[in-house]
């Protein structure tokens, strides 16, 4: 190696070293106080990578939405019940904070009664949301924002130790992404408690889920730049106690979601159940059901297939099941359904891989997703058919896992 070669080397290195260990990098320290807007969307306006934007304890009384746009950034509050951003006087942007950037943390903060949705990540790689609450504090109503946290159209998503209530969509949304990890989070009052759609790889374990209109959804939708949601699995869960009556805006996909739907699968495929506490959910335990809206997107499947339930603990669910034909259904089969609820429509290539392992399963045989009247139930003790593969646990980047500590 000459002199400039060896010279070259060492410059890249630096600049790299640089690159990975900012030099420059510092704490943009906020307080709450009447310029707390100006001040909160400056510091995050002005953060270079490696910043930090630390926000003090105190309630920050916000007007406008905030958004971020430079990557390797931490958001740092002092706490989720210290640090406060409220957005009760809110007049202008769709959420309360929005993030375009990669390799950000947010962590340690509320956000109260955002107009839109809370935190909202999009296009984002290694978006990681740490010990947050998002609370719409009048309780469950249509006019809350949609979604609590929210990443879409994402990769390597963490979201641990997030509380969400009262978002008359999802609480927890994961939206069109790839490699998702949601654990050690709360999810309460909102309509659909976790929702997973149109994502692929995807870890939800460790989370109470609980109160809402429906627990854990996975769910597939058409015509969305992302689709064919694959390889989800939903484990060591507490899905109970889901009740409350369902407060989306009429025309939502999840207005259609019955009250106490413990887990439901629509539309996705390799998605396993497993090891989860699921008990008081008075429409059913687990219910796989096929897309009832019309649509015109030749490459989507509307059908549910490669599902396992296996190994949960079931508790009294189907009792008093929350959908047009329901209490006539539960009555024909003993006075509740039983745990797992099937549609039964079959996919056009075939009979699709299941197995439903945690029977009964109450089959219903529509000829057609929705088509109710055309019922033709049976109860089998289980369900098995097809060799289904689990997905290999979710990873992270381990500059992602460090970060968060």
């Amino acid at each position: 190696m000459n002199r400039l070669t060896a010279a070259l080397c060492v410059i890249a290195v630096g600049a790299y070293a640089a690159a990975a260990h900012p030099a420059q990098a510092k704490t943009l320290s906020v307080a709450p106080g009447p310029d707390a807007q100006e001040a909160l969307q400056l510091a995050l306006l002005d953060a270079k990578p490696g910043d930090v934007v630390a926000l003090g304890p105190g309630r920050y009384e916000l007007t406008d939405g905030l958004s971020l746009d430079v990557d390797d950034v931490t958001i740092k509050g002092a706490g989720p019940d210290a640090t406060i951003l409220s957005f009760d006087g809110q007049q202008g942007g769709a959420e309360g904070l929005l993030i375009t950037s990669d390799r950000v943390t947010v962590r340690d903060l509320a956000v109260e009664n955002s107009r839109g949705d809370g935190i909202k990540s999009k296009d984002a790689d290694q978006i990681s949301m740490i010990n947050l609450r998002v609370e719409w504090t009048g309780g469950p109503k249509a006019t809350n924002g949609a979604y609590g946290v929210y990443p879409v159209s994402s990769t390597h998503v963490l979201i641990d130790g997030v509380t969400v209530r009262g978002a008359s969509d999802a609480g927890i949304y994961v939206g069109q992404s790839r490699h998702i990890i949601v654990r050690n989070s709360l999810a309460e009052f909102n309509v659909a408690g976790i929702e997973i759609e149109n994502s692929s790889h995807a870890d939800v374990y460790g989370n109470t889920v609980r109160h809402n209109t429906g627990g854990v959804l996975v769910f597939d939708l058409p015509n969305l730049p992302v689709m064919g949601g694959h390889s989800t699995r939903v484990f060591g869960n507490r899905i109970v106690d889901n009740d409350t009556p369902n407060f989306a805006p009429e025309g939502n996909i999840v207005a259609s979601v019955p009250v106490g739907a413990g887990v439901m699968i629509m539309a996705n495929r390799n998605v396993h159940v497993f090891d989860n506490e699921i008990d008081g959910n008075q429409t059913a335990a687990v219910m796989l059901v096929g897309y009832i809206q019309p649509f015109d997107d030749a490459n989507y499947d509307p059908i549910p297939r490669e599902v396992v339930v296996r190994d949960n603990r079931l508790g009294r669910n189907g009792w008093a099941p929350a959908f047009a034909g329901g209490a006539e259904l539960a009555a024909a089969v003993g006075g509740a359904l039983p745990p797992i609820l099937w549609d039964g429509v079959a996919a056009a290539a075939g009979p699709q891989a299941l197995r439903l392992a945690d029977g009964p399963v109450l089959n219903l045989n529509l000829p057609a997703p929705g088509a109710m009247a055309e019922a033709r139930p049976d109860v089998t003790p289980v369900l098995e058919r097809g060799e289904i593969s689990e997905p290999e646990p979710v990873v992270l980047p381990e500059a992602q896992t460090a970060r968060v500590g």
